[in-house]
């Protein structure tokens, strides 16, 4: 299962367990995939730090953003240098902006949810 593990920047992580979010780092680690995230507070989630500030993670295979498409605009340069294979863009957080900016950079915008892509076995 390791060569089929995705590492996963989840962006607008949570620590409340009402928050799709924090489900999302919760469902990824139980399925075997490399998660960091970033959020508001800097806090933990299951075994995962969430951070406050933009790190450069290195190799990157999947952005999942949980915030709406105001709030993500700090992140497009940082998003498009980070070079994911792909930006899942969760309920709420569709954006034709960055999904555009993603197509320019051959980044693949994906507008699902990665609650059921991992349900489904499609992530």
């Amino acid at each position: 299962m390791a060569d089929q593990s995705k590492k996963t920047l989840v962006l607008g992580a949570s620590n409340n367990p009402q928050r799709y979010s924090y489900l999302a780092v919760n469902r990824l680690r139980s399925k075997g995939h490399p998660v960091v995230a970033i959020g508001k507070k800097q806090v933990r989630v299951a075994d995962v730090d969430i951070d406050t500030e933009k790190k450069d993670f290195p190799a990157v295979d999947t952005v999942t953003l949980y915030l709406n498409p105001g709030a993500q605009q700090e992140y497009y340069d940082y998003i498009l240098r980070l070079h994911p294979r792909r930006i899942i863009f969760n309920p709420g957080a569709e954006n034709p902006e960055l999904e555009q900016l993603a197509k320019d950079h051959d980044i693949v915008p994906v507008e699902a949810c990665t609650l059921v892509l991992l349900s489904t076995g499609q992530y």
